[in-house]
């Protein structure tokens, strides 16, 4: 069964940093697009980065450009998200997803909260 789980969500002060993984398995990470996206309460869920299959390439929405960082580890068929200068805007439940053709995979998501 594919799995995609991430971890290294909790609880930071406004300016803190934290660094989310996704570790994946059960199916071919490599030829997959990675994204992060986020559901804070009571909003639609956005994309919040993304990293092409080679790692070359990464896109971010607006609102994270210049605070996130996503990278990913072909080797270890993980993708990261290391978000700094963190603000209360940024609480949500980040999600881990792949994409390839129709594929469309998701992991169960892990609370980032930031609050003083």
């Amino acid at each position: 069964q594919v799995q995609l789980v991430e971890s290294g969500g909790g609880l930071v002060q406004p300016g803190g940093s934290l660094r989310l993984s996704c570790a994946t398995s059960r199916f071919s990470f490599r030829n997959y697009v990675m994204c992060w996206y986020r559901q804070a309460p009571g909003k639609e869920r956005e994309l919040v980065a993304s990293i092409s299959i080679s790692g070359d390439s990464t896109d971010y929405a607006d609102s994270v450009k210049g605070r996130f960082t996503i990278s990913r580890d072909n080797a270890k068929n993980t993708v990261y998200l290391q978000m700094n200068s963190l603000n209360l805007e940024d609480t949500a439940v980040y999600y881990c997803n792949a994409k390839r053709g129709l594929a469309d995979l998701w992991g169960q998501g892990t609370q980032v909260t930031v609050s003083s």
